[in-house]
């Protein structure tokens, strides 16, 4: 089992931007996923394990980006004009098994952190 840990979190004017970071970046595609209150937990952003493969949700295509430095073994997601919609717990995952894919699917990902809070203000 391995425990994957987000940092980065916080409190931002709408317009404003935070980093992400999530550690350990495995050797396999990892995500980010988030959960508003009330609704279910929503795929963000993913990348491949080369860093050359990357996906998103529509909502933030053009405002997030992310990627991965294997040698310090982290993944970044930098999130620029936020939104009040973007406010949610945001969660890091790393898949185990490798099939060519950056999958959406929560449930083909098996690590997850605890989740950051990540709180854009109107």
């Amino acid at each position: 089992q391995v425990h994957m840990v987000e940092s980065g979190g916080g409190l931002v004017q709408a317009g404003g931007s935070l980093g992400l970071s999530c550690a350990p970046a495995t050797k396999y595609t990892i995500a980010w996923f988030r959960q508003a209150p009330g609704k279910e937990r929503e795929f963000v952003a993913a990348v491949s394990w080369s860093g050359k493969v990357t996906t998103y949700t529509d909502s933030v295509k053009g405002r997030f980006t992310i990627s991965r430095d294997n040698t310090n073994n982290t993944v970044h997601l930098q999130m620029d004009s936020l939104e009040p919609e973007d406010t949610a717990v945001y969660y890091c995952s790393s898949r185990t098994v490798f099939d060519g894919s950056v999958s959406r699917n929560p449930l083909d990902y098996d690590y997850w952190g605890q989740g950051t809070q990540v709180t854009v203000s109107s």
